[in-house]
């Protein structure tokens, strides 16, 4: 038999909030993180709104002020989503359990800061073609802690010194499936038994140049720059496309029976992880939705669980006119009968898309949505798409019992990470 894996801990930052229950509070109501980027001047740019964190305390995400001189805005974001994940689930790693405690983590794609490129041009190419001998000068400006900062593993070696995990470890990066498939690896570990407890989640930033002139050539980003609030609309007949955010969402993992003995509070059962890759291209998911039904189903027989058993879905729902299509084809192929009475929404409506940490954060919103029986809204859907016709959840959020909750992370590239969470009335009955 499984072992069942219970969600004990939730923490999340995000462009609507700096903690689970305001971001939650943002969802149900409806709220947008969506406004004009303040993080530097993207007026050249055609896309100029963003979702960004707001108000964010850095001293706060650390326990050693040392770690400000090394971590990332997206690095200090998962050390306080984590930390309020930890507090949440009142357990964390001591000396004796250390190695019993996993982490596994979706981190972001920018492997170097537009400031540390622009100081590197202007000391080695200032004229466009680079100087070799200015690499060889003693007052070259490199700074040995800016190449720590931007590594692939620094978020994760942050993360277990922060919180002196001891045990699995390891960092995905699979563009917008990151979050989820970190999380789904999180399940895979405490199955095998090769951790008793799990710290799992997503974090990344790329609202800075190199990532907003990046999407913008891929023509990706939506370019509602006048109604920021509203240029997020997943699933709408008017999409034009997303909205790039960022941010944070942990959850902690634990034996199913070891939350039950020591009182924990369970908001729902991590049941099942589901994985393709669609390589259809870089951008769009294949217009049948063959990746995304593959992923679907292999979560849904993971977590021993039929179609009709699923009663909300949180959608990846980017908001860009080809992938929000292929989803709905999935999620029609897949749920069949069913499509007409499960419900569906994408919270990117209001957070916009959190890249690397967006399948994490939505694992989370998953979570809750099972725990608290609300359906999060599709926030500013106003015109039917035919190729959309799924029964999404418009107007307002919706109070309903979930039994089994369905999470769907499609990465540029063709990675597919899908989810199953199931109830804890479900589990225990």
């Amino acid at each position: 038999m499984k072992r069942k894996v219970a969600i004990t801990g939730i923490g999340l930052v995000t462009p609507l909030g700096n903690d689970r229950e305001t971001t939650w509070d943002g969802l149900i109501q409806g709220k947008s993180g969506i406004a004009p980027t303040t993080h530097f001047d993207a007026s050249g740019f055609t896309t100029t709104i963003s979702a960004e964190v707001k108000g964010f305390d850095p001293e706060s995400a650390v326990s050693d002020k040392k770690t400000l001189k090394v971590a990332s805005s997206s690095h200090l974001y998962a050390l306080a989503a984590a930390r309020e994940a930890l507090s949440d689930a009142g357990i964390a790693p001591t000396e004796k359990t250390s190695n019993r405690w996993g982490l596994s983590v979706g981190s972001g794609m920018m492997s170097v800061s537009y400031d540390d490129l622009a100081e590197f041009q202007t000391a080695a190419a200032p004229e466009g073609d680079l100087d070799p001998a200015a690499l060889a000068k003693d007052d070259f400006p490199g700074n040995p802690v800016s190449f720590c900062r931007w590594q692939s593993n620094t978020g994760l070696a942050l993360l277990t010194k922060e919180f002196g995990i001891g045990g699995y470890t390891t960092s995905v990066h699979t563009a917008c499936a990151s979050g989820g498939q970190a999380v789904g690896t999180g399940l895979k570990v405490m199955r095998r038994h090769q951790a008793d407890f799990m710290l799992v989640g997503g974090f990344d930033s790329m609202i800075n140049p190199v990532g907003i002139s990046g999407f913008c050539l891929l023509g990706a980003l939506s370019t509602d720059n006048d109604t920021p609030e509203k240029a997020s609309r997943p699933f709408d007949a008017t999409r034009g496309g997303f909205v790039l955010g960022e941010g944070a969402g942990f959850l902690v993992l634990e034996d199913w029976d070891h939350a039950v003995e020591r009182g924990a509070h369970i908001y729902a059962e991590l049941a099942g992880d589901g994985n393709s890759l669609s390589c259809y291209r870089i951008t769009d998911s294949p217009p049948d939705g063959n990746g995304p039904i593959q992923a679907i189903e292999q979560a849904l027989q993971d977590a021993g669980l039929k179609a009709a058993d699923i009663d909300y879905v949180n959608a990846h729902g980017t908001s860009t006119k080809m992938n929000d299509q292929s989803e709905c084809a999935a999620l029609k192929a897949v749920m069949a009968d069913h499509i007409d009475t499960v419900r569906v929404s994408s919270t990117k409506s209001c957070m916009g898309h959190l890249i690397a940490a967006a399948g994490a954060v939505e694992a989370a919103v998953c979570a809750l949505a099972i725990d608290r029986g609300v359906a999060p809204v599709n926030a500013n859907h106003e015109n039917d798409d035919p190729d959309c016709d799924v029964n999404l959840v418009k107007g307002q959020s919706q109070e309903m019992p979930i039994r089994a909750a369905l999470s769907n992370s499609l990465g540029f590239g063709g990675s597919n990470s899908s989810l199953v969470f199931r109830s804890a009335q479900e589990v225990s009955s």
